[in-house]
């Protein structure tokens, strides 16, 4: 069971790099927009930014839930053998 709990915390973090990643790249290329604010295509840019600057946001919370759990099971399953 310590090798799913260690796994499971891999698996949390690894989320939270790679929102943490996705995120930083979408402000990255939000902060750098230079497209006149009224030009079609600016627009579309920075709905998929924000979009993308979303899902980073989203990714991070769920790699936290996965900690979170496993964080829980591992207190528990030691709890139960003290």
């Amino acid at each position: 069971m310590q090798i799913s709990s260690i796994s499971a915390f891999s698996a949390g973090l690894s989320s939270i790099q790679a929102g943490q990643q996705r995120a930083h790249e979408a402000a990255s290329e939000i902060a750098g927009l230079n497209a006149a604010p009224e030009a079609p295509a600016a627009a579309a840019d920075l709905t998929s930014l924000l979009l993308s600057l979303d899902q980073g946001r989203q990714a991070v919370e769920a790699g936290a839930r996965v900690v979170h759990s496993a964080d829980d099971t591992l207190g528990t399953l030691i709890d139960t053998r003290a």
